[in-house]
């Protein structure tokens, strides 16, 4: 059977590494045995803390350019190696930003094709908040925060001075790495491996997503709409319970929306978990009410009937006056779900929503009629456990 090289490319902090990994378990849960060979692994091994400093990474810096390329050519040769003695899919992990890297890579892995797979993200959040884990990587420990953001947007600035996007390779595929979406292709015709690895790339992966709505909050006793409550004591009580039942459990993302409830209920869960990365997106705000902002839901049916006529005839599509439609709100739940996903990578995750927002978020993952949306039952004693991956759908509300 055919073998084949896959070879990511990319600028930092645009998910090649994880998209990697999700290629390597993707194709071996299908039996197909996959290695990632990561170029970054190797230098930290040889290079040690030298080549973390940005000038490494200087084109015109002849040591770090020959250092690169024997790290490169090693990695290649590992790979070569490791097809010979019985492997099948080959990924090599790396930047492979330049097309005179990638025509190397092409020339020296001439055994089996080679398949680059270019990953594209021009999220501005997204492009920020990776940049600043990078920093925190162990490499950067004897640097301040602020000295290795510096540090690494000076390697980024280098490697954009020799980024060139594919499109002269025999094989490729173009990813928007942030919405799981192939955006070109010279296809790999002929490779067993091809069509397993697009699908791969098209699909949503969630290893485990916890999925909560906010305590009760006053508004909720007194039937009021939106605004921006505390919690009651029972909704406090509520994020306790939600926090003693996640204990033990991995979460290492917890993503609110920016309102106080939110906030409020995820509180527990993190003072568990000091090391969590904890992300307040605005995407994640209930529905907005517009004009009824703050109203009783009496008060709307008395003094705007129009406006329960509008909500009752179509529920999905009707805007409140000057706010939202859960069709408005789709969009932007949908972009904030692409934002926590990529940002979370393959590590648990929380997100503390509210009861439109959990709604939406629900029929992303499954396929619901748009004039049902509306009337998903979301409790607030309970949240929902989401795994999914091509090979495996998890779907679960669990009582706490």
């Amino acid at each position: 059977m055919q073998k084949l090289y896959v070879a990511m490319v990319g600028l930092p902090a645009r998910g090649k590494s994880t998209l990697a990994r999700r290629i390597r378990d993707g194709l071996l849960a299908e039996g197909i045995q996959a290695r990632i060979f990561n170029n970054g692994d190797m230098r930290r091994a040889m290079m040690g803390a030298e080549s973390t400093e940005p000038d490494f990474y200087n084109p015109d810096n002849s040591f770090g350019r020959e250092a690169r390329e024997l790290i490169a050519r090693r990695n290649m040769q590992q790979a070569r190696t490791w097809l010979a003695e019985g492997g099948e899919v080959a990924i090599l992990d790396a930047t492979n930003a330049s097309r005179a890297r990638r025509a190397l890579i092409e020339k020296t892995l001439n055994d089996y094709p080679v398949l680059f797979v270019e990953c594209v993200n021009e999220d501005p959040l997204l492009l920020n908040a990776c940049i600043r884990r990078k920093t925190t990587l162990p490499e950067y420990a004897a640097y301040s925060e602020e000295e290795a953001l510096q540090s690494f947007l000076k390697r980024i600035d280098y490697y954009q001075t020799i980024y060139d996007p594919l499109g002269e390779e025999k094989f490729w595929l173009c990813v928007d790495s942030t919405a799981n979406r192939i955006l070109d292709e010279r296809a790999c015709e002929g490779s067993p491996y091809y069509p397993a690895i697009r699908e791969i790339l098209v699909s949503v992966w969630v290893h485990s997503l916890y999925l909560a709505r906010h305590g009760q909050t006053e508004f909720n006793v007194q039937g009021r709409i939106g605004g921006d409550p505390p919690l009651t004591a029972k909704g406090r009580a509520q994020a306790e319970a939600l926090a003693r039942h996640l204990r033990g459990r991995e979460v290492e993302w917890v993503f609110t929306s920016t309102r106080l409830r939110s906030h409020e209920t995820a509180a527990p869960v993190l003072a568990e978990r000091p090391g969590a990365h904890v992300m307040a997106l605005k995407e994640f705000d209930e529905i907005w009410a517009g004009d009824c902002e703050g109203m009783l839901y009496t008060e709307i049916r008395e003094r705007m009937p129009e406006v329960t006529a509008g909500r009752n005839a179509d529920k999905f599509g009707y805007a409140y006056p000057n706010g939202e439609s859960y069709a408005i709100l789709r969009e932007r739940v949908q972009r904030g779900l692409r934002r926590a996903l990529f940002l979370a990578g393959d590590s648990p995750l929380l997100i503390v929503g509210h009861q439109a927002i959990n709604r939406v978020l629900i029929t992303l993952f499954l396929r619901q009629r748009s004039e049902d949306v509306p009337y998903i039952y979301i409790p607030q004693n309970q949240y929902y456990h989401i795994s999914l991956t091509p090979r495996r759908k998890v779907f679960e509300r669990i009582p706490y």
